[in-house]
């Protein structure tokens, strides 16, 4: 139990390090949907499916890659050095052929040229904190490591904060002063991406001394068995995205409508798609949490029951935010999504919702071939989905617009899910306790179904049947809460 003790804390830590900046990050959607119109903000989202895209290209599984050896390997700081410096020639490629050829890849990204030069620095600058960010979880570092990032998303919104809201305030008050020749209309995506540029580049002065007391160590060898393992994370990283992200992408390009009108119905969809962020931030901090532990105790006594166990409390906790989120969406709606003209694609919020808890889920179901080095059947897993995101996607947009695109998204990663867990049963069988898991995710679906669709979101509703769960929760599994809090 003290194992699992240890696990949640580092858990709750990341969380806060991962929820807190993302939670302060979500604060930023009534702003940009206050101050930019639906197709403002479809196009500022088309920029960011971007980022997401070449993030995991120029990570390129290192990630991973240096848990995995970090963990196994006698010379640690030969393993860090060989990742940095492997990284830093990398965006140092990246970025110069960026640079070169800059208008056709902006062409091809749907990214006006005159936001480019943000994108790639910001880019470059992201992709060389990675490593220092994976050493300070390989560390068990999380207070440090979720200092930095609260810090990053800070100084992003203080920026944001000052571009959107002060600066054209103060230019009004003053026209002819500094402020007023600072100030751009209708320069809101610009200023957005600046605040990111600065954000990315105090982060990197803060882990700079990764780079500074860096032992000029290259082990060609390490580095090929290094990449030997990431790159198939990578194939799975850009296959995720693409179920992740690519969606919006899609809609801006197959609506049979004008770019301006497609660009609007991205946005809608976009803003609520975010209120699932609530279930994503869960997911990701739990995967932060369990990743280390996955590959610390793949050698010890009966890793396989530990890790149902994890399953177990990740389905557990995920169908109560699954019903909550449900069940407060017409609240979340007014506090995040001020702008009425947004609110038509609220009825997508379940369908995400629950293609995130999957997601989740199969995160938890991927230890087996995370500690068996069989990374390439994660590639395989995720390219099933993009196939199937980007199929459905392309067939039923003309059609049915974001509902395909939500249908996809909860498709791509169901099939995930299960497909996953028929491949471990077959190479790493785990001992998943099937009937509680889908009692309470299947609870909570009749009740978010209900409570959604049966009384049109009515919270006269929704709260009793969510009282109704979290008391059939606590009866069947306080004894095990105790526990794990007390550790008795």
């Amino acid at each position: 139990m003290k194992l699992f003790q240890k696990l949640f804390k580092q858990t709750f830590i990341y969380g806060l390090a991962t929820v807190l900046p993302r939670m302060l990050s979500f604060l930023l959607v009534p702003l940009y949907t206050g101050v930019m119109p639906p197709g403002g903000y479809g196009e500022l989202t088309l920029i960011f499916t971007a980022f997401a895209i070449f993030n995991v290209i120029l990570a390129y599984g290192m990630e991973t890659a240096f848990f995995r050896f970090h963990a196994a390997e006698q010379d640690k700081g030969r393993v860090l050095s060989t990742a940095l410096i492997s990284i830093l020639a990398s965006t140092f490629g990246f970025f110069l052929l960026g640079a070169t050829f800059r208008t056709p890849l902006a062409g091809l990204m749907n990214i006006d040229t005159s936001y480019f030069w943000y994108f790639l620095i910001i880019l470059s600058l992201d992709a060389l904190v990675i490593v220092p960010f994976a050493r300070l979880r390989a560390m068990e570092k999380p207070g440090v490591y979720a200092f930095i990032k609260v810090a990053n998303v800070a100084t992003n919104i203080l920026f944001n904060l000052f571009f959107l809201l002060a600066l054209p305030k103060l230019a009004t008050e003053d026209p002819t002063g500094i402020w007023g020749r600072l100030y751009l209309p209708d320069f809101q995506i610009s200023y957005i991406l600046i605040a990111n540029l600065i954000a990315s580049g105090i982060t990197l002065l803060i882990l700079s001394g990764n780079y500074i007391q860096l032992k000029w160590e290259w082990d060609r060898a390490l580095l090929r068995r290094m990449l030997r393992y990431g790159l198939p994370v990578m194939v799975a990283g850009i296959a995720f995205t693409i179920n992740e992200v690519f969606d919006k992408y899609l809609l801006s390009e197959l609506l049979p409508m004008s770019q301006d009108a497609a660009r609007a119905e991205v946005g809608k969809y976009a803003a609520c798609y975010k209120l699932a962020m609530f279930m994503t931030l869960f997911a990701t901090a739990f995967r932060l949490g369990i990743e280390p532990f996955f590959f610390s105790h793949a050698q010890s006594e009966n890793p396989k029951r530990a890790y149902a166990q994890i399953t177990n409390y990740f389905v557990v906790l995920g169908s109560v935010i699954l019903l909550a989120v449900v069940v407060f969406a017409d609240v979340l709606k007014v506090l995040f999504i001020q702008n009425e003209a947004y609110w038509e694609a609220m009825t997508i919020v379940p369908i995400i919702l629950l293609a995130s808890f999957f997601l989740g889920v199969y995160h938890n179901l991927s230890v087996w071939y995370k500690v068996t080095d069989r990374t390439r059947f994660g590639a395989v897993i995720s390219i099933v989905g993009a196939v199937i995101t980007i199929a459905i996607n392309v067939i039923f947009i003309p059609v049915y617009g974001y509902y395909a695109s939500a249908w996809a998204t909860l498709a791509a990663y169901g099939s995930m899910m299960v497909l996953s867990y028929l491949l471990g049963r077959k190479y790493y069988p785990i001992p998943y306790n099937l009937r509680k898991i889908a009692f309470y995710l299947g609870l909570s679906l009749v009740f978010s179904a209900v409570a959604f669709y049966g009384f049109n979101r009515s919270l006269y509703a929704g709260l009793p049947l969510l009282f109704v769960f979290l008391g059939v929760l606590y009866r069947l599994e306080k004894e095990l809460l105790f526990k794990l809090i007390g550790g008795r």
